[in-house]
């Protein structure tokens, strides 16, 4: 009971934390706001003249994702900070284990993306988004949860191995742009140089803007099954990871 309350009050911790830094949930936001409205209505007409169809349903489920993906990798600097406080060093005396707390924070900050994600969906009708059919939506949001889980775990396992913020922001903006690029985020599969279309395959990301894109756009490059699996595994794996760093902080 001791752990699964630890668990509890430190996913909750993360949540309060998004939620208190309203300049922070503005910035969040503002970023998957420009990508829709500069890269949806800016080609848009390119992509519908190709004979690729509407481009802003095409863009809405990467625009979901890399919301997704910035805010859970990110969530690592939470660690960075509380080491700078003191609070990680009360955290880790807790009468629990080590891998319970970074589950706790990494459900925290996998719940902060996801609603994240649900937001900008919702943002997205603005700007002429509609999805294939509303059966979908429970998936997708699977889906997110799935995508932020990983990344979550990711940026947290890096985190603590550092202790300086700065150094953080760059290594996670040198490793989060390409990953976020090199995806099928913002363009088709079809067509794509063999060696590009080798490093899509080989990037996690690309099968979870795939899924969404299933299940939101009724689109799919891979099939719906071979995302979630490859998700999945990848999501296992960065935990085991990520809770091994954890596991060897130093507060």
């Amino acid at each position: 009971m001791t752990t699964l309350r630890i668990i509890y009050i430190l996913w909750l911790r993360e949540i309060k934390r998004y939620y208190r830094a309203r300049s922070r949930i503005v910035g969040s936001l503002a970023q998957p706001v420009l990508f829709l409205v500069a890269l949806g209505y800016g080609l848009g007409p390119v992509f519908n003249k190709a004979g690729q169809g509407n481009y802003i349903n095409f863009l809405v489920p990467g625009v979901i994702g890399m919301s997704i993906i910035f805010t859970a990798i990110f969530s690592g600097v939470a660690v960075i900070w509380d080491r700078q406080f003191g609070f990680l060093r009360e955290t880790l005396v807790a009468p629990v284990s080590r891998l319970s707390i970074m589950a706790g924070r990494t459900l925290g900050g996998a719940t902060v993306a996801t609603g994240q994600g649900i937001v900008v969906f919702f943002i997205a009708f603005l700007i002429g988004f509609r999805p294939a059919g509303w059966f979908g939506f429970i998936p997708a949001v699977f889906v997110m949860f799935l995508i932020a889980i990983l990344f979550t775990a990711l940026g947290t396992g890096i985190a603590a191995r550092m202790k300086d913020i700065q150094g953080f922001q760059l290594i996670m903006n040198f490793l989060v742009m390409p990953v976020v690029f090199l995806s099928n985020a913002f363009f088709p599969l079809k067509g794509l140089p063999p060696a590009l279309n080798i490093v899509v395959a080989a990037n996690p990301f690309s099968y979870g803007v795939d899924a969404l894109r299933g299940f939101l756009s009724g689109a799919t490059h891979f099939a719906v099954g071979i995302d979630i699996a490859v998700l999945a595994a990848t999501a296992v794996v960065f935990l085991v990871i990520g809770g091994y760093l954890f596991s060897t902080i130093e507060a």
